[in-house]
């Protein structure tokens, strides 16, 4: 049985369109469940389905924000934000 390929070349611009494509995801999947109407029985199981296709999908961008190392300056003086 062939094992995962666990080791990926992708580049910070890559990275950013992977993000991207992601967060246009996200906006479609909202505009669908905005689409649907909550008093409607036929929508139900489509609302779900739309729900939790937005969960698996801000999981996946948590992840990747969970892995980046962002710069922070070896100087004495940090002021954030």
């Amino acid at each position: 049985m062939p094992s995962y390929n666990r080791q990926f070349d992708l580049s910070i611009r890559d990275v950013d369109m992977i993000e991207e494509a992601l967060r246009a995801r996200g906006r479609e999947l909202s505009s669908m469940r905005m689409a649907l109407k909550d008093d409607n029985p036929a929508h139900l199981e489509s609302i779900r389905v739309v729900e939790r296709d937005q969960r698996k999908n801000e999981e996946l961008l948590g992840r990747m924000h969970g892995q980046k190392t962002f710069y922070r300056p070896k100087t004495d003086l940090y002021v954030s934000g």
